[in-house]
This record gives structure tokens, sequence and C-alpha cells, in this order.
């Protein structure tokens, strides 16, 4: 019998069939591996197919033979991601707002080819894009990577700002003038993405929301400032201090809790912030955050359980915030 000009390709073809047809619950026989082949012009007999299973695993392919009456015959047990971890990392890419609907499904298309056709089948079921509040800046797939390639190289960047209108349009900030900064860091925060940079003009740090960034341009000819400010730059203290990703003043606070508040304060500040016990019913703690209507919308939310004790100007703005919210209703009942 002649050979196909594909029976060169025969390990490659096997090697694809077992990633794509098999998993632990669902095992290919020789015959079935056989009829497998045949449909890319693949001849191949019993014997060559246990020579190749055999050479496959020499290779380093963890394929594993169940014996049974029914049923049996070979699976590929040893892949990069277990069905778990694939379902985590589909409900990452489906719950991330800074990807929009589009990018999402192409990622969650990518993510099921890693496993068999019939777990790729599971994890379709887990799939619920549509409705969910994504992006619609289509380009933040060449902004995150034009960002990372200007901190690689040590650059500054040059990009639009854009802010919705009521027309729901998005639309660049400051009548299109481009920002200047020198990215150093990106970070996921409150289901959105941001870049923490340099900003010479002020020499302050600064974040943005990479989903609003357009038209974005690594000067190759300005090399990043701000490294002094980033030597001892924690990321993460950065974000769990500015509530909403809102920028505010920098305050040093002493909070007062009921005790049925305690896992809010952790999961907020983390486990290292300074907790005291101030008596049965409350206890204090003393943190770092920048102060903003964000911070003080937070506080509010807590209701009478959560309280500012110090300093006390900070206590007297949020007293003000307050007013002025409550005022706002009053002015706006005639509206109703």
């Amino acid at each position: 019998m002649a050979k196909s000009a594909n029976q060169k390709l025969k390990l490659l073809y096997l090697v694809r069939i077992l990633e794509e047809q098999s998993d632990e619950e669902h095992c290919l026989s020789a015959q079935a591996l056989i009829d497998a082949l045949a449909a890319y012009g693949v001849s191949a007999e019993r014997k060559s197919i246990y020579n190749d299973i055999a050479q496959l695993i020499d290779f380093g392919y963890d394929i594993v033979l169940v014996k049974a009456k029914t049923g049996g015959g070979y699976y590929l047990a040893g892949r990069d991601f277990e069905l778990a971890e694939l379902k985590l990392l589909v409900e990452t890419v489906q719950a991330s707002r800074f990807l929009t609907v589009g990018k999402s499904r192409d990622l969650i298309s990518k993510i099921e080819k890693l496993a068999s056709k019939a777990q790729a089948g599971q994890l379709q079921r887990h799939v619920y894009v549509a409705n969910r509040i994504k992006t619609a800046n289509e380009s933040i797939y060449y902004v995150v990577d034009d960002i990372h390639r200007a901190i690689q190289n040590n650059r500054q960047i040059a990009f639009q700002y854009l802010e919705w209108t009521l027309a729901r349009e998005l639309i660049p900030r400051r009548d299109g003038k481009a920002y200047q900064v020198s990215p150093w860091a990106l970070t996921c925060k409150d289901e959105n993405y941001y870049l923490i940079a340099h900003d010479s003009e002020e020499d302050k740090i600064k974040h943005f929301r990479v989903d609003k960034m357009a038209k974005i341009e690594v000067l190759e000819d300005k090399k990043r400032e701000g490294a002094a400010l980033f030597e001892r730059f924690d990321i993460a203290d950065y974000a769990n201090k500015t509530f909403g990703m809102y920028g505010g003043r920098e305050e040093t606070v002493t909070l007062l809790f009921e005790n049925n508040l305690i896992g809010v304060v952790m999961d907020r500040f983390g486990r290292e912030a300074p907790i005291r016990k101030r008596d049965e019913e409350h206890f204090s703690v003393r943190v770092r955050v920048a102060v903003s209507g964000q911070f003080f919308g937070w506080l509010t939310g807590l209701g009478r359980g959560a309280q500012i004790v110090a300093p006390e100007e900070v206590k007297e703005a949020y007293l003000d915030h307050l007013r002025e919210t409550m005022a706002g209703y009053a002015e706006n009942a005639d509206c109703q």
C-alpha cells in the first residue's frame, strides 16, 4: 500500500487525537486510534499503534492504558492544566471587566483547546459573558503590550485618556491633549486594570485605567523618571489605601469598628493591619488611606458600626461630606 503524504506526520496526528479526544473518562482503543488516523489520511495497524504509543511515552508523554473488557484504551493523562484549573481560568476571564466581550470569548476559546473536546464541553457550560459589565476598548491587548514594552525598555509613554459622556461615548480628556508619564507597574483592582506611573510634571505617582487609555505611543527618546519614588513603592499597599482607585490626600487615620466588622477590615487592609481591642464590643485600626469621597462612601456603607476617631480634620471632612450629601437630597426633592 502506498503511503500518503501525511504518513510522516503520524506521531504528531496521534498526539493531536489524544489531546482532543481522550481524557480519564474517554479512553481510545487501538482501533479507535486507527480510525481517527485514517480521517487524516494516515494508515496504521494495531502493532504500529502499540509501538507509536511506546515511543511517545519514552519521549515524555503521560499516556495511560486502561485495561477493561469495554471502554478500555488509551488516554492522555499528563496535561499542562487540570480541568479545575481551566474552569478557574475561564471564570477569571469572564469576570474581568477590562476585557471586552469579544476578547473574552476569544481567550475562552483558546483555553478550551487545552482540554479534550469532552472537557471543553464542560467549560462551555461555565461561560456567561454576554450580560457582564465589560469594557468597550477593543485595543486593550495592544495598550498592555505597549506598556510592558515601555517598562522593559525603560521608556516613557504618551497617550490620550478617555472619559464617558452622557451620550455613552468615550471621548479624550483635556481636549485630546496627550498625557506623558513614566510607566512602572500594572495592577488589577476592583475588577479593573490600572497603570501605576510617575508624572514628571507634578513629580508624583498616579494611576490610570488601562481600558480608558488610547493612542498610546512609546517615547523611544525619553527615559523613565521617578525611580527614586518607586525604590520602596509597594503596589499592594498603594491599592489598599486608595479606595476605588480614586486619589486623595494621604492621611494616617484611626478608625473604630464594631467587632462584627473584623472580616471587612481584614479584607480591606490585610492581615497585618495594626488592630487594637478597645472594649468588649469594639476594636480600632490605625492605617494610611487616601482621603476621598470613595473612602467616605466605603465608611458610610458600614453604617453606625464604623467611625473615624482621628485626626479631627478628617473626621470633620467626613461629617461635611455627609451634610453635603443630605443637602443634595433636599435640594433635588423637587426634581423627583
